[in-house]
């Protein structure tokens, strides 16, 4: 490349070439200083561009204010809260928890003067509420859900947004028949990140789909759900028989209350707690509606604590073929004791490259696929190697090609409030507006199914069918 002004119109011609690319990668305009560089040889590694904040908040910064209650207080539903009153117009005005303390520490962080009670539907009967958070056990998400819509709350749900595919059904009906914003918190869903892939996807910088992998491992005892249990857990302090609900009925327990994710009555696992933040990036991307098989396997290696649930599971997804992608294979994996030192990636790969998404970067690998497949000859004689070489040579003449970086990397500005923040900014913009909501209930049964067939080939030892159309079992 070249500093010089005197620009011939080859020249020109080059540069414009060089923009048309730049502006396929998304960085058109942002990116002047560092094409140069990357350009000048195709193994180097451009500087990372800051992602723009496309998005408008606008429409959220309105006179009407949301009024908001947390029901399970627990470490979700603090975070949750928290972010939401980072947006402007949100206001706390109720908690709910059947733990005393979580109560008393409701008060701690949103003021003495907050309303507090056990009894969630105590919360859905005050005026003064417009949406909930439901941060409860995933065997509660149905049931206070459905409760709040009908009575006319909006509601933000944890994911998964069942503990079991068929209740999801009732959500979407409810959710259609009242009207009622329903959101699933798989915050993933409302990413920067997400959307510059969906974009690439779109744009075909990848070429054409053919596999997807998505790993999200851990080394500690919080991210194998070792929560802590508070010194006067007893069944004076907590509501045991309310919270056990649905699930059989047993003595009382902490570790069941406080580390509830272990145990299948009331949470999903690996898959139903963590796939689906995968499933739902990768939906999100591809605009897949899910696979039609599952099979998963797995086991117990370490915490062997009492727990039903696997610290270790591994589930491959056959997708078909659709509108939106040819057919492709999915695998996840989850180690809960991972000696590495833990991971996060979805990657997806195409025929041209792949798309590398971790916490906080997008990775974009280029390869072009060759077009002459290449000659294996030194063992033909020598007037069949040169019949063979001047036949290839008119098939696949040589000609001279522009080439671009192999990997372009992406990062959140700044300014960047995460994906939660956007999540709850998307809610509240769907409640004052009536705009689409990201990730209603249909989405949010079409991402957590195929993890709970997982969960059921994990159990049962067998391949699970499912239709990601009518979102139900394949018998």
């Amino acid at each position: 490349m070249t500093n010089d002004k005197r620009a011939t119109s080859s020249e020109n011609s080059e540069n414009n070439s060089r923009r048309t690319f730049l502006k396929t990668l998304g960085i058109a305009g942002t990116a002047a200083a560092t094409a140069p560089a990357a350009l000048a040889e195709a193994t180097t590694i451009a500087t990372p561009q800051y992602l723009n904040l496309v998005k408008s908040h606008a429409s959220t910064v309105a006179n009407e204010r949301i009024r908001i209650a947390l029901v399970g207080t627990g470490g979700m539903g603090i975070g949750d809260t928290q972010t939401a009153l980072m947006v402007d117009g949100i206001e706390m005005v109720a908690a709910c928890d059947l733990y005393d303390g979580r109560l008393r520490r409701a008060k701690e962080l949103w003021g003495d003067k907050l309303p507090v009670t056990r009894d969630y539907r105590e919360i859905l009967e005050r005026s003064d509420v417009d949406a909930i958070i439901n941060g409860t056990t995933d065997h509660w998400h149905e049931k206070i859900s459905t409760d709040a819509m009908r009575k006319g709350k909006h509601v933000y749900c944890e994911k998964p947004m069942v503990q079991k595919f068929e209740d999801g059904h009732k959500l979407i009906k409810v959710a259609k028949e009242t009207g009622k914003v329903f959101q699933v918190g798989s915050q993933f869903a409302s990413s920067l990140l997400i959307a510059k892939a969906r974009e690439l996807m779109k744009a075909g910088d990848i070429g054409e789909l053919v596999f997807a992998e998505a790993i999200y491992d851990r080394h500690s005892a919080m991210g194998a759900w070792q929560y802590s249990i508070p010194p006067d857990a007893s069944p004076q302090t907590v509501d045991w028989d309310t919270y056990l609900g649905s699930a059989p009925k047993r003595p009382w327990d902490p570790l069941r209350f406080f580390r509830w994710r272990n145990y299948t009555d009331y949470g999903t696992g690996i898959a139903g707690d963590l796939y689906v933040h995968l499933l739902t990036s990768l939906h999100c991307i591809t605009g897949s509606k899910g696979p039609t098989r599952v099979y998963s396997t797995g086991g117990t290696r370490y915490w062997k604590d009492g727990r039903d649930v696997p610290d270790i599971q591994l589930s491959i997804y056959d997708y078909p073929k659709t509108a939106e992608h040819p057919e492709f294979n999915l695998t996840t994996r989850s180690n809960f004791v991972d000696g590495g030192g833990g991971n996060y990636l979805v990657r997806i790969v195409g025929t041209e490259g792949d798309l590398s998404l971790g916490f906080d970067s997008l990775t974009v690998h280029r390869n072009k696929f060759p077009k002459a497949p290449g000659m294996s000859i030194d063992n033909f004689p020598k007037d069949q190697k040169e019949l063979f070489v001047a036949e290839y040579n008119k098939l696949y003449p040589q000609t001279p090609e522009l080439v671009g970086p192999k990997e372009f990397k992406y990062t959140f500005p700044k300014e960047y409030k995460g994906d939660r923040y956007e999540h709850f900014v998307n809610f509240f913009n769907s409640i004052r507006t009536g705009a689409p909501n990201v990730e209603d209930a249909t989405f949010g049964l079409r991402t957590c199914g195929p993890t709970q067939c997982g969960n059921m080939s994990y159990y049962q030892k067998k391949i699970v069918g499912w239709d990601p159309i009518n979102m139900k079992l394949i018998a």
